[in-house]
């Protein structure tokens, strides 16, 4: 399958295989791909080509993949995929809280780096001032109004902040902390029970009896993910 517009792929890895499988399985893909080794190799890869998205290792010489996120942010709103392998959770984390919008676990199926890598492309909200339409919602910040497929949902203030953030930021894995820090305050970040409340309430109110539609999806252990809807 090949992409309608050519789309630039900046991937990251000190490991000269998957760099080739990587760049050889994107490029069959549609995708113009440039490789980095490490992460200061990758910045001014960035400066200079400006790619759309980019696929990152976390551990890596020179410079490894939670202070690259940290680089990218200070200077764009690049999409971010960090690889990472199951025993690194905290490194995971700590990448996510950096920048990072997403994250694919080694080993992987190339499937589903291909589908992490379209919905980050595609997932980019139409906003009118106030206003976010995406998917299934249809937000409005001043009258702090949510219509959910026509269906006009009633949420408390606080349920509407946390909505509103995961609304801003869909398809992404936002963490426990930064959700926390954004709806709450950073004094609540050591307090994880407010999320696992207030995201039962919304689901509650958000999603239907009888519809198999989830739009708040558990990362276990990591945070959760906003899906709105085709």
């Amino acid at each position: 399958m090949s992409t309608e517009v050519e789309r630039h792929i900046l991937v990251v890895d000190d490991d000269a295989q998957i760099r080739r499988v990587l760049s050889t399985s994107l490029t069959a893909q549609g995708y113009a791909i440039r490789c980095a080794s490490d992460g200061k190799q990758a910045l001014e890869i960035m400066r200079q080509w400006q790619p759309d998205i980019i696929i990152t290792d976390l551990m890596m010489p020179n410079m490894g993949g939670a202070e690259l996120c940290r680089r990218i942010r200070s200077e764009s709103q690049v999409p971010i995929i960090v690889l990472s392998v199951r025993e690194q959770e905290s490194h995971k984390i700590e990448a996510l809280d950096a920048g990072a919008d997403d994250y694919v676990t080694k080993p992987f199926h190339s499937s589903e780096l291909f589908a992490r890598v379209r919905a980050q492309l595609r997932r980019t909200p139409h906003t009118t001032p106030g206003i976010i339409e995406i998917g299934d919602f249809k937000i409005d910040s001043e009258t702090r109004s949510v219509m959910v497929k026509g269906r006009e949902v009633h949420l408390t203030p606080k349920e509407f902040d946390l909505l509103m953030y995961l609304a801003q930021n869909p398809g992404k894995v936002i963490t426990h902390r930064k959700l926390l820090a954004a709806v709450w305050g950073s004094n609540s970040m050591e307090q994880p029970q407010y999320l696992h409340v207030f995201i039962g309430h919304l689901r509650k109110k958000l999603e239907t009896e009888g519809d198999s539609t989830r739009y708040i999806i558990t990362e276990p252990w990591v945070g959760y993910r906003f899906t709105p809807g085709e």
